[in-house]
């Protein structure tokens, strides 16, 4: 099985969503396509739902941070060419929540940088049901510098 970007880049990161390190949490595997997008699939759990076989919108919300947030990441990393991804936080962001997420299917998620200036970048991410959207995320996140509270910590 090829290896995430997490798993390569980070695989001791404890973070609820992205973390391949925590055995509780959502552990995402994003992977980098050719046109420099990112892309994820993940199916939900049972004890992840918000009511009858509904994604709870938490969920979503940290899905989309945390593959948006590695979309900035990659995007640092080969802007700056470096050999490893800078350390990158989430300034802000926004979900939409389009329409009920169904708990029985696969999701896939994308991300992409839609804009960058210096060491922040706005990052647009879909989330899809069988092709069907049913939330989107904007948000910006910056890379930090040593000294930062979150520098490396993932």
């Amino acid at each position: 099985m090829e290896a995430s970007l997490q798993e390569t880049h980070a695989p001791e990161n404890q973070c609820f969503g992205c973390g391949p390190a925590n055995l509780q949490g959502l552990r995402i595997r994003s992977f980098q396509e050719a046109d420099g997008s990112l892309v994820c699939r993940w199916r939900p759990e049972p004890h992840h739902q918000a009511f009858g076989n509904i994604l709870n919108g938490g969920i979503i919300g940290t899905l989309l941070d945390c593959h948006c947030n590695w979309a900035a990441c990659v995007h640092f990393m080969a802007a700056r060419k470096l050999a490893r991804p800078p350390c990158t936080v989430t300034a802000e962001y926004s979900i939409r929540l389009r329409r009920p997420t169904p708990l029985d299917s696969e999701l896939l998620l994308c991300a992409r940088v839609i804009e960058s200036e210096g060491s922040k970048a706005v990052v647009e991410g879909t989330l899809e049901v069988e092709g069907e959207l049913t939330a989107t995320c904007r948000g910006t996140f910056v890379a930090v510098e040593e000294g930062h509270p979150a520098f490396h910590r993932w």
